[in-house]
């Protein structure tokens, strides 16, 4: 038997098998770098949505491991120094963008958060990854004005970079006082098992190859 020829043969059967083995591997990590919303401020990792939403796909299968990279108070400028280790180490095939809350509760200016947020997008392109892009609302008592221009930033960044926006899981927590905790920012723990839910049917849609 000439196994040269065999291997000859076979070659491209294997370099395909390899190929769609990586792609498989590759399509399994969705990086959220965010801040408190998504690192779920002072509540349990275990009982997060993204630990919630990450244990519902796993069990459907098909669906992308969960890696929560988010940290509380995280502004959008410390969102964009930490990206470039997160994107060299988890090599995500989808990167969900939640930054520019704390940025607006500090009064930045729009611009320069959309600059910030530009340049986050742009970065994940470049590490081949699929951007997507949560829309921020801050709450009202920080002015009718400033709040426009500031939830304009996302669909205006959306549509400039061809990125999919991702609605505000919490527009639909913040009107139940029992799902926000008492500083009336964050959501309590009895709103995790929502928005995982609600995450899912947003995002699922957007996994696409």
């Amino acid at each position: 038997m000439n196994f040269k020829n065999i291997f000859r043969w076979h070659l491209p059967f294997l370099m395909l098998l390899g190929l769609l083995s990586f792609r498989a591997v590759a399509a399994d990590n969705l990086l959220i770098i965010g801040d408190s919303l998504s690192a779920v401020y002072r509540l349990p990792v275990a009982e997060s949505w993204p630990t919630l939403l990450n244990n519902n796909w796993q069990k459907e299968g098909g669906k992308p491991t969960i890696i929560n990279a988010s940290i509380s108070g995280d502004t959008a400028e410390q969102g964009l120094a930490r990206l470039p280790s997160l994107l060299q180490e988890h090599h995500p095939r989808w990167v969900l963008i939640e930054l520019g809350a704390n940025d607006g509760l500090r009064g930045f200016p729009p611009q320069a958060i959309s600059r910030t947020l530009t340049q986050v997008i742009k970065q994940v392109k470049q590490a081949n990854a699929q951007p997507l892009l949560m829309q921020i609302r801050l709450p009202p008592n920080y002015g009718r004005r400033y709040g426009d221009a500031f939830y304009a930033i996302y669909p205006a960044l959306a549509k400039q970079e061809n990125v999919p926006l991702v609605p505000f899981f919490m527009e639909q927590v913040a009107v139940k006082p029992e799902w926000m905790q008492d500083d009336g920012l964050h959501p309590a723990l009895a709103a995790q098992s929502f928005i995982a839910g609600w995450m899912s049917e947003k995002l699922t849609p957007l996994l696409v190859h």
